[in-house]
């Protein structure tokens, strides 16, 4: 569905993409993780005609999105990190508005708008003014005007930044659905536990470049976790190491005579990963660990 290849942006001496590649099939959740300045933001406005890159190419359901903008933004829907919403209409006129660009109107528009409302249970609010909602109910509401008219391709950033529970389970929830049905879903966000409940795939970005695409299992798999032992003997004092291989580094504990009572290893997880980030080295850590395209 979306295929981004080689994509620079420079801003000055800056380049806050360079050479920045990303394919999301249809169906698939991808979480676009990284640093503040990573190129997650850039990269959405690229792909949404609101930057134009300096090189590379875009792709969206075949289209060139470089040389045929306007057909390929017909197949997005973008929820963008600051909210866009005009603040005295309520929420029904902005989603109105949002259907009418994507060609739901009249009744159409109507059922299209009910639907997406009950969805993100905005109903309740639909006739207030954007300006009077909760900060959670306004990402929503956000949220909503992306994914009205069920466009093929969602690019949502940072979609619940800021949001209570129930703005965060409202949307996950939609986000799975609209995957389910066929969408290819860009997904940024700082909140990591959101990626493992999408079950989405990972990409990760640091200098303006993808340095590592695949599932967690397949990107944790080479970091250490963590063996945690305490001992039966209260005067020893618990015992944490990281480790690649618990069952040996717990064996040779064994063989030192010490007695555990408990024993507990954790395994990597994304937080892992993102902290492993900070001293990958973009040059060559896409080309180590670039699984998922290469399957």
């Amino acid at each position: 569905m979306l295929i981004a290849e080689g994509l620079v942006k420079r801003y000055g001496p800056r380049r806050a993409l360079d050479g920045f590649d990303l394919t999301v099939p249809a169906g698939e959740i991808v979480g676009l993780i990284g640093h503040n300045g990573a190129g997650k933001t850039t990269f959405v406005e690229t792909v949404s005609g609101l930057v134009r890159p300096d090189a590379g190419r875009i792709t969206v359901a075949g289209l060139d999105a470089l040389r045929d903008g306007r057909a390929a933004r017909r197949l997005l829907g973008v929820a963008p990190q600051e909210l866009a919403l005009y603040g005295s209409a309520t929420a029904r006129e902005n989603l109105r508005l949002f259907a009418g660009l994507a060609g739901f109107r009249g009744r159409r528009g109507d059922t299209e708008i009910a639907r997406v409302l009950d969805e993100l249970c905005l109903t309740d609010v639909a006739e207030r003014p954007v300006a009077a909602l909760s900060g959670g109910q306004r990402r929503r509401v956000q949220a909503a005007t992306a994914m009205v008219g069920s466009p093929p391709l969602l690019l949502l950033d940072e979609p619940t930044a800021g949001a209570d529970p129930e703005t965060r389970s409202a949307l996950l929830s939609a986000v799975r659905a609209r995957a389910e049905a066929g969408a290819a879903v860009v997904y940024t966000t700082h909140y990591l536990p959101e990626l493992v409940d999408l079950d989405a795939t990972l990409a990760l970005a640091r200098a303006g470049r993808i340095i590592a695409r695949g599932t967690q299992e397949e990107l944790t798999r080479h970091l250490p976790g963590e063996l945690r032992v305490t001992f039966a003997d209260p005067a020893e004092p618990e015992l944490r190491r990281p480790t690649t291989d618990p069952g040996a580094d717990l064996a040779a504990l064994l063989a030192s005579g010490r007695t555990p009572a408990s024993v507990d290893v954790r395994r990597p997880g994304l937080d892992d990963l993102y902290r492993s980030m900070e001293t990958a080295d973009p040059a060559t850590a896409a080309t180590r660990t670039e699984v998922r395209d290469a399957a």
